[in-house]
């Protein structure tokens, strides 16, 4: 009784599925002499004459020849954004925070020490006031450590908003904004190297 059910479930999904590729056949048959008939109809209708189209407006964007040096390097910076977060890397595969900062200035040639204790020792302070894209920016994340841990680069100074790109542990490179209430506490300093 079970092998006479299996066999006529077999035999019903084979017709099924032969049927269904005889209608496709057909189909093809079908559009192949509907495109035959369609090549010898020559159209009699007119058709109005294309009006030519205005030039859109001139978008004016910075060419790298007069962009800044801080910008070229916040470029770089942010071509790295979303790389997830890997302890001592410098590739896209994976970067920490003084990586991503070293990467970006060495891409642009300019020597800057790999860690964010010796960038810390570089460069002059800046008040907060005065930061500038290209300034770097210190924090002690670690509360057991008191030394400097992280280092972030301006990517945009508006009003008193603060954004800069990092690696953090949690989302990899990213911009975040010194008013967030765990940056805004864990800051230390701000500093020029360029």
């Amino acid at each position: 009784m079970i092998k006479k059910i299996i066999y006529v479930l077999i035999a019903s999904f084979l017709m099924i599925s032969c049927g269904s590729s005889k209608n496709i056949s057909k189909y093809h048959k079908a559009s192949k002499s509907i495109h035959r008939s369609v090549r010898l109809v020559k159209s009699t209708k007119k058709y109005p004459k294309k009006t030519p189209k205005k030039a859109p407006k001139k978008v004016v964007v910075k060419s790298t020849k007069t962009a800044s040096l801080a910008d070229k390097i916040i470029w770089t910076a942010v071509s790295y954004k979303g790389a997830p977060y890997k302890y001592g890397g410098t590739t896209k595969r994976g970067m920490d925070c003084s990586g991503l900062i070293y990467t970006s200035f060495k891409h642009r040639k300019v020597q800057i020490p790999r860690s964010s204790g010796q960038m810390y020792a570089k460069g002059y302070q800046v008040s907060l006031k005065k930061v500038k894209r290209g300034d770097l920016l210190f924090f002690k994340t670690a509360r057991r450590s008191g030394r400097v841990n992280h280092v972030g680069l301006v990517t945009s100074v508006k009003n008193r908003n603060i954004r800069f790109i990092h690696a953090s542990t949690s989302s990899g490179v990213m911009i975040s904004s010194l008013q967030d209430n765990y940056w805004r506490k864990t800051f230390v300093k701000a500093k020029r190297v360029l």
